[in-house]
């Protein structure tokens, strides 16, 4: 069978390992790439590098930061009475983006699942139980994503809150956002609408 030459099969090879990208749409991205000017290509790499190097998890919210604290835990103009709880950095990105929420965020690092062999110990649910003894915020919002997944972390994270001894409002981001899927690919009135549109949970 007809391959590409060794250099460009190993860029479509990498490139079919991120998600999202199938086969084609990596040979594509590969073959674009070798019609781009060098010094453009040497940018992006140099780029994808940088992002490694230096970039480090918020020690707070878990959030992508350059230094120990994200900017939004930096931000001493944020609501601190209200902490809004998503899966990872992109649901943080797609919140911000709606303009309704000036609270802060928690990360998770993903959602429960027993099929994935995702547990408790694997997300940072500790971290959040201990973040809201100290913050005493007046409102957790569960802003999972309205996935099978995503109610059942929902689900586990209030009971987990409700037994806490202080005095918090577990409210479930609406469901104007649609069943199954993620909360980075909503548009941002969506957004907005399910924000405004939450409840308490356990009525």
């Amino acid at each position: 069978m007809l391959r590409y030459a060794a250099p460009l099969e190993r860029v479509v090879q990498e490139l079919e390992r991120l998600p999202g990208i199938g086969p084609k749409s990596a040979q594509r991205l590969a073959m674009h790439l070798m019609r781009m000017n060098p010094p453009d290509v040497q940018s992006l790499g140099e780029s994808i590098l940088e992002l490694r190097r230096a970039l480090r998890e918020c020690r707070e919210c878990f959030n992508y930061s350059v230094d120990e604290l994200c900017p939004i835990c930096q931000d001493t103009g944020r609501d601190r009475s209200v902490l809004s709880v998503v899966e990872q950095p992109g649901d943080l990105m797609a919140l911000e983006r709606s303009g309704e929420y000036r609270g802060l965020y928690h990360i998770l690092g993903g959602a429960l699942s027993p099929l994935d062999g995702t547990g408790h110990e694997d997300l940072h649910i500790d971290a959040l139980m201990e973040r809201i003894m100290r913050l005493q915020p007046a409102e957790v919002i569960l802003a999972t994503s309205p996935t099978v997944d995503g109610d059942a972390t929902a689900e586990y994270l209030r009971k987990l809150i409700e037994g806490l001894p202080i005095q918090v409002t577990v409210t479930r981001i609406a469901q104007g956002l649609p069943m199954g899927g993620d909360l980075d690919y909503a548009d941002q009135v969506t957004i907005a609408r399910a924000l405004r549109g939450r409840r308490p949970m356990g009525d």
